[in-house]
């Protein structure tokens, strides 16, 4: 294995954007997590939002919610404090952005249109409803992870999380994207069970619950079908051996890393399994910006699985 990740280690630190260049070594490395927050800062905006491609599918340069949260997952991954002066900026963007009617921030937004994205970015009348809670669940846990209670952000949270179980409660099959967003809302929510549970509709424990249910239908259970499209794979869902449902998925799982390891690329990568359809010279540049964030993710999740087989 040292030597397939030795491999990814010069690929990225040839080819990566720095942001990914400095998240793999804070990871696997001794890189400092200053670094990171370094890079990450120039894909924030003024108005404490981020914007400037940091989700390479869609390009626009202004702020969105969806490409905050993506900067949201960077600052969780490295557990930074919540006093750190780029959090609190988001959390100010987030306030101005919240729709307190429907409990979501705006999946897409118009702007998104003028500059080169994938095909599924595409902002139109009613396309919130193909992404509800992604990732409104995950972005209402971030401002409980990082506010004080009793203050604008916390409340905020609180009533975005509300309005986020109440839908998970009603449904029975959900976008694997959104699960995840759903869970990382729940890790959110557990951590502040003690100031959180009488303010939910619902028990945290039945919540986990159906989460769970949902969750077992979101991931291929067939090995052929993984890498031929653009579904998730188990390691998608149960992201470690802490994970409720790996005892029950622990031989697909394992077969699931060995899959990993065997689709390793000679030059340390793995090839993506979308694209967005019109050949673009834009598209070729997300590419290889998704190969480095995929290999940092991979080898997170490789790494949370070692000693399981």
């Amino acid at each position: 294995m040292n030597n397939h990740m030795h491999r990814t280690n010069r690929w990225i630190k040839r080819y990566a954007r720095p942001l990914e260049a400095a998240r793999w070594e804070a990871l696997f490395g001794r890189g400092p997590k200053e670094k990171v927050l370094d890079y990450l800062s120039a894909f924030q905006n003024e108005d404490g939002g981020f914007g400037h491609g940091i989700e390479p599918d869609f390009q626009l340069p202004a702020s969105s919610p969806m490409a905050t949260w993506a900067a949201s997952q960077v600052l969780t991954e490295l557990n930074v404090s919540s006093k750190e002066p780029m959090l609190q900026q988001m959390v100010s963007y987030l306030l101005r952005s919240y729709d307190r009617q429907s409990g979501m921030w705006p999946s897409v937004v118009p702007e998104v249109n003028h500059f080169p994205h994938a095909p599924w970015w595409s902002w139109r009348e009613g396309v919130q409803s193909n992404w509800m809670f992604n990732p409104a669940a995950e972005l209402a846990g971030f401002l409980i992870d990082c506010s004080q209670r009793d203050t604008e952000a916390w409340e905020t949270g609180v009533a975005g999380a509300v309005k986020a179980v109440e839908h998970l409660m009603s449904v029975s099959q959900m976008d694997f994207h959104e699960w995840q967003c759903f869970q990382n809302l729940l890790i959110s929510l557990d951590k502040h069970k003690g100031h959180v549970h009488n303010l939910m509709p619902y028990g945290l424990d039945q919540v986990q619950s159906h989460l769970l249910a949902l969750g077992e239908n979101c991931f291929s259970q067939d090995p052929s079908e993984w890498g031929s499209g653009y579904g998730a794979l188990p390691t998608d869902i149960i992201s470690s051996p802490q994970h409720p449902l790996y005892a029950n998925y622990k031989p697909l799982v394992l077969e699931n890393i060995r899959y990993y390891l065997k689709t390793l690329k000679e030059e340390g990568i793995w090839d993506i399994t979308w694209d967005w359809g019109d050949g673009t010279k834009a598209f070729a540049v997300a590419e290889q910006q998704w190969k480095g964030i995929m290999a940092v993710q991979r080898w997170k999740i490789i790494h949370a699985f070692q000693g399981e087989w």
